[in-house]
């Protein structure tokens, strides 16, 4: 059964908050655009005001696009990390709706890459604690299974449609501002949280017995369990060596500090799996 942890709603609210700051003190006022849907969000925004006469904000918009993705998510990817992304959504279009549009600085350079920093701290606390900002984090999850291709190529695909965009329709500079939010965001996600995929997690404890049943209860992985010595105090010990995807890290970090707080865990990044590994 699904349960809600405080702690994690409270960090993707912060990260849902971030968001909006990123966004209404920065980006917005500057024409320079966000990754991922949100980026597309502020564009059709942009598109709609400028060419249309019609002013549509970017947190309406940013909700609406997540209509077809969340329930792709509940049914491809999982119900728990889909409600999570669902609070990151819905109280990232509350945020833009009450915070005004601010612009704090002239120089678009500040606002990109200031922009950029505060939108990645955002989105790298919220995947950091198994959940998403939605859009296309989902999207590219769902791709990923299907191609078995890497989801930095996905997220590639659509911000480079974002960039296109924004250099046809304004000023060609606004693609480049747009490339440097775009660096500086994920250079900041993956200070906070990695972007790979696929991560390897080695665990050396007294408790392997009992962590490879806690790890079973909570998400399907294969475990292999190898007998090892400590080199300095000669006694037993156990390595358990298992693959997940990056959005499981959370649940595995606090699986451990539940069963063996004195569990010495190595995270290294896996550049691919051969064999089957379980994609749902």
């Amino acid at each position: 059964m699904f349960i809600f942890e405080t702690k994690r709603i409270a960090v993707v609210i912060f990260g849902a908050i971030l968001n909006a700051i990123s966004l209404n003190f920065f980006l917005i006022g500057a024409n320079v655009y966000a990754s991922g849907f949100t980026g597309a969000a502020q564009l059709v925004s942009s598109v709609f005001n400028d060419f249309i006469g019609i002013g549509v904000s970017t947190g309406i918009l940013l909700a609406i696009f997540n209509i077809p993705v969340v329930i792709l998510g509940w049914f491809k990817v999982g119900k728990g990390f889909t409600i999570y992304s669902i609070i990151s959504v819905l109280f990232t279009t509350i945020f833009l709706e009450i915070i005004p549009i601010t612009e704090i600085s002239q120089d678009i350079i500040l606002n990109a890459v200031f922009g950029g920093v505060i939108g990645g701290v955002g989105i790298g606390l919220t995947l950091k604690v198994g959940a998403s900002t939605g859009g296309m984090d989902i999207i590219a999850m769902v791709l990923s299974k299907i191609n078995d291709k890497p989801i930095g190529t996905y997220f590639l695909m659509l911000n480079a449609v974002i960039i296109t965009l924004a250099g046809l329709l304004y000023e060609p500079e606004n693609a480049l501002y747009t490339l440097v939010t775009l660096y500086v965001t994920t250079r900041v996600i993956d200070t906070l949280h990695t972007r790979h995929e696929k991560v390897t997690a080695m665990i050396i404890t007294h408790k392997a017995d009992e962590l490879q049943a806690a790890i079973h209860k909570k998400m399907v992985r294969g475990i292999t369990i190898l007998p090892a010595q400590g080199a300095y105090t000669k006694t037993d010990k156990h390595m358990m060596y298992l693959v997940i995807t990056r959005y499981e890290l959370y649940d595995l970090e606090k699986i451990i500090k539940e069963v063996d707080p004195n569990a010495f865990t190595n995270i290294v990044q896996t550049a691919g799996v051969f064999g089957f590994f379980r994609r749902d």
